[in-house]
Formats: structure tokens, C-alpha cells, sequence
């Protein structure tokens, strides 16, 4: 069930069989000379549709697209949050979605860059509730998708070498599966990028010419995306099922 094509009273009537919803969130950032802008919030959003697909009962929200990307800010296209601006929208997404009943709020990242301000966010929202005597009443979860059950294991098989830290073949196989008309090829050299600290966006670029950190994205192929998102879905699946049956001692 995707939460932006249903009606208020779908929602309401999904809210009382269920009160678990993955939020796919990523960010709007270059992926090297061949990666789509989009990838890292693509990813999530289209693991997640693949798992409503395989199991329509699954709420999905609205992709969480725009991240924590200033690293990546001298390379056209990319559209970052200040870690202070994505914190305030990432609690309000979470103010409104408990508002309605929503108890087990589960965040599919697709961005590396995200991971210490979302868990900020995280903490700081857990803090109001410790401040305050009383018990937060809903639970979060953050996971990166090459970090459910048996994904990065699947993709170090398909690339053993080369498979980076960032504009990695993984993550451009995926995007490539779902959107075969948009598969970018360019000359690469080296064909491994190096590798090296991320700091602000003159360092990275200085760094980093072509975007890319360690990886060889030519070796991406729609064949090996599909593996990877099949993996990743039903690794989703169980993933949310275990965290909605997880019960929170004292309630």
C-alpha cells in the first residue's frame, strides 16, 4: 500500500490492522560520471515498492528525496539540507506520522551521508519523551538497504573488486533495473577511484574529480540490479515484520 496513492479513510481503516510504515529516505546527489542524481533515494524507494509489490499489505510513505549531501555540493544538480534543516523535517515527519496512530516507524536509507543525522534526530526525539517521565509510545529504526539480511554479501559477490564506497556498481545496477532507458556510460580513468576522507565540498571535489570513491561503476548491469533489489525486498519484508512484532517492555 503506498500511503500517497491512498485516500484518508484507506489509511485510517491500514492503521487499524497495522501501525508500521517504512519511510524510504535518501538524498539528491552526483553519483559519478555514470550514476543518476537520484540514486540514493531511488534505491530505497524502489526496494520498498518492490516489497508492496511482493506484499501489498506493507505501508510505504512518500520518498524522503532531498538528504545531507553539502560534501557534494560542488557538482552540479546535487540539493543538500543543512544536518540542522534535515533533523527539523525529519522529526516532523515523525510528529505527523505517530499524530495519526503510527507506532513502529521504519526508515529505509539509501545514503551513507544521512546515517549520524538521522540518528541525532533519533536521539533528540527519544530525549523529549526521557526529559519529560514518560514513555515514547511509537519505536524508529534506521537501516541502510545493502545492510538488510544478505545484501552486501550478494553484492561483493556480483563485484568483488571496485565496488567502492560511493557512485558504487551496487547502487547503479539497482537504479539501472528500474530505469533501463536511463543508463549512462562514460570513459573512466582510473577505473577505480581512489579513495580518501570526506570533508566540505572544495576538499571533496579536489579529492574526488569524477565523484566517485573507490568504485568502478561500468561494471553495473541491469541483470545484476535485479538480483540485488529481489534480494533486498524480501530481506525488507522480514526485516519489518520483526520490528512491528517487536514488543516494548512495560506497555
Amino acid at each position: 500500500m503506498l500511503l500517497h496513492l491512498s485516500s484518508w479513510p484507506e489509511i485510517e481503516g491500514q492503521l487499524a490492522k497495522s501501525r508500521a510504515v517504512v519511510v524510504p529516505i535518501g538524498s539528491n546527489e552526483q553519483h559519478g560520471p555514470t550514476g543518476l542524481l537520484g540514486t540514493d533515494w531511488l534505491c530505497p524507494e524502489i526496494i520498498a515498492h518492490e516489497a508492496e509489490r511482493l506484499d501489498p499489505s506493507l505501508l510505504v510513505a512518500p520518498t524522503f528525496n532531498i538528504g545531507m549531501a553539502q560534501h557534494h555540493l560542488a557538482f552540479p544538480g546535487t540539493i543538500s539540507l543543512r544536518p540542522s534543516t534535515f533533523m527539523a523535517a525529519i522529526s516532523d515527519w515523525v510528529s505527523s506520522l505517530t499524530r495519526h496512530g503510527f507506532e513502529r516507524i521504519y526508515f529505509l536509507n539509501g545514503h551513507g551521508g544521512n546515517v549520524s543525522t538521522i540518528e541525532a534526530t533519533f536521539a533528540e526525539i527519544y530525549a523529549d519523551w526521557s526529559f519529560a517521565e514518560e514513555r515514547c509510545p511509537f519505536m524508529l529504526k534506521l537501516v541502510n538497504w545493502w545492510n538488510l539480511p544478505g545484501v552486501e554479501k550478494l553484492a561483493l559477490e556480483l563485484y568483488p573488486t571496485g565496488h567502492g564506497m560511493h557512485a558504487t556498481p551496487s547502487e547503479i545496477a539497482v537504479t539501472q533495473a528500474a530505469y533501463p532507458d536511463r543508463i549512462k556510460t562514460a570513459a573512466l580513468e582510473p577505473k577505480i577511484a581512489p579513495t580518501g576522507p570526506i570533508r566540505d565540498a572544495l576538499d571533496y571535489r579536489a579529492r574526488f574529480p569524477d565523484g566517485r570513491i573507490g568504485s568502478d561503476p561500468l561494471q553495473a548491469s541491469p541483470e545484476g540490479g535485479r538480483k540485488l533489489i529481489d534480494a533486498s525486498a524480501q530481506a525488507l519484508l522480514q526485516d519489518v515484520a520483526a520490528f512491528t512484532a517487536e514488543v516494548q517492555p512495560g506497555l
